[in-house]
């Protein structure tokens, strides 16, 4: 930034020691006969450019002193500071000294007079006119920010003594920091013309070795079969929803053949099906009935379940050794020793395999304001999540009945860009910022470019301004307006790190 800047450096009875002359006990100083006009200071890329024009022509300067004028950059605290090259200012007799010792090795030269170490040697030619442009440049470093640029003086005699020190306020602000003004915005839940929902459940029901017919009375099937007719019961009662199909899937355990197996669960889940159909009175056309065989990721899941199980390691290895041959990997467990393994696999592990699971499908009516407040509370999952955006803006952001529908919103929906994006806000309004990052980093995407421009202000108040600046470079090429302006933005704080 630049400053059209007139320093008169006349104030001397507020900034500067009295000027009087050597031998009445009080230090010298030619401060106030400078002039320094049009004082900038410039970022160039990783330097700090000073330039201004310093005017001497009010300056008396005796014959035998030489000033050394610094231009200093002080930090907003006064704890850093870094110096310019000085301007040198000889009077005549000391400006004759310096060009006898430049060609002379034995003569001492004055101070600020060593090669490179001045900006510039001038002589003073008293009573005329000199004007120096001064430029020069330091490397960047943050703490320069919102600094100041002070004047110093240093008055050296015949002798090359000290007579006199002085400093002045030159520009009182310096490279002011910048304060990005980040832009967000809320994502409209997706619409569901339709609402779909589903309940997934699990039959265990018992059959008698290489059988498939169900019978009520057996072990525990009484119970099992009455959850689920109660959970199709539970559907088809609610006026709610309208059951449009029920799905049922068969799964086996590995003991005997792949084939004998597959056909084992096909005819136990068609069995359940036929089940349904009679004693729920389903309609034949809205069962849907597959089938797996042998539950081979189950079998790895299950033994999660199991880790101080004799012989699992062994068991898991197996496994993973025969992917491709699992009649083979079967027979393998049965030779394992001792044959405890093999049998605590078949009375332990494999009854939770043999399994029908059966999903319910149904299709919920559409709410009213006054109902979805109702749903809310007794069955959230019966709502769209533009029902329940409905009913939050019903109450107001910030009231309980928003806050309890947000909670909800966030339970039923959480992958939804509209809920992640609103709870994301939330953190950075609170500026937690690493909650909003690990809210979305890894499922924003360019395909919700809204959603990224809000991981990218995450990221920049996390202090992450490279990967800021990657989401809002990401966002604003999927068409988002206010990630362009977002990338200026964190580009502006990438540019003064």
């Amino acid at each position: 930034m630049k400053y059209g800047y007139c320093i008169l450096l006349l104030l001397a009875a507020f900034l500067l020691p009295d000027t009087h002359a050597a031998g009445g006990g009080r230090e010298i100083t030619y401060l106030p006969s400078v002039e320094v006009r049009d004082g900038s200071v410039v970022k160039e890329n990783r330097s700090v450019l000073l330039t201004m024009t310093v005017d001497m022509s009010r300056m008396r300067l005796r014959t035998q002193h030489t000033v050394a004028l610094t231009p200093v950059l002080v930090s907003r605290d006064g704890a850093s500071e870094i110096a310019f090259p000085p301007i040198v200012v000889d009077g005549r007799a000391r400006n004759n000294v310096y060009l006898r010792a430049q060609r002379l090795e034995s003569v001492a030269l004055p101070p600020y007079h060593e090669e490179e170490e001045a900006q510039v040697v001038i002589r003073r030619r008293n009573g005329r006119e000199q004007v120096y442009d001064y430029a020069a440049s330091v490397p960047y470093a943050r703490w320069m920010l919102e600094g100041r640029i002070e004047l110093r003086e240093e008055v050296h005699g015949c002798v090359n003594c000290d007579e006199g020190a002085a400093e002045a306020m030159l520009l009182p602000r310096v490279l002011p920091e910048f304060i990005p003004s980040y832009r967000l915005d809320t994502i409209a839940p997706e619409p569901e013309p339709v609402k779909v929902r589903a309940e997934t459940r699990t039959a265990r029901l018992q059959f008698r070795q290489d059988s498939y017919r169900i019978v009520p009375g057996y072990k525990n099937n009484r119970a099992e079969l009455d959850t689920v007719s109660n959970s199709i019961r539970l559907v088809k009662e609610n006026d709610d929803v309208k059951i449009t199909g029920i799905y049922i899937t068969g799964y086996a355990s590995p003991e005997g053949s792949e084939a004998h197996n597959m056909t084992l669960s096909e005819n136990r889940a068609k069995a359940l099906a036929d089940y349904i159909r009679s004693h729920d009175g389903i309609d034949g056309d809205m069962l849907h009935v597959a089938w797996m065989g042998e539950d081979w990721d189950g079998l790895v899941r299950e033994l999660e379940h199991y880790p101080n199980l004799l012989g699992r390691d062994q068991v898991l290895e197996l496994i993973e050794r025969y992917p491709d041959n699992r009649d083979y990997c079967d027979l393998q467990f049965q030779k394992l020793q001792p044959e405890e393994i093999y049998q605590r696999l078949l009375n332990e592990v494999y009854p939770a395999l043999r399994r029908n699971e059966y999903r319910i499908e149904y299709n919920v009516r559409n709410f009213n304001i006054e109902e979805a407040r109702r749903m809310v509370r007794e069955r959230p999952d019966l709502l769209s999540l533009t029902e329940m955006y409905k009913v939050a803006d019903s109450y107001g952001k910030g009231t309980p009945g928003y806050e309890e529908v947000m909670e909800a919103a966030a339970r039923y929906f959480p992958y939804e860009p509209a809920v992640l994006n609103d709870r994301a806000l939330d953190a950075i309004a609170a500026e937690r910022y690493d909650e909003a990052v690990e809210l979305l980093e890894g499922v924003a995407s360019v395909e919700e470019p809204l959603l990224l421009n809000t991981l990218g202000v995450a990221y920049a108040g996390a202090g992450a301004y490279r990967k800021a600046e990657d989401a809002f470079l990401r966002a604003s090429e999927a068409g988002c307006a206010e990630a362009r302006h977002n990338l200026g933005q964190v580009r502006g704080v990438i540019d003064q790190l």
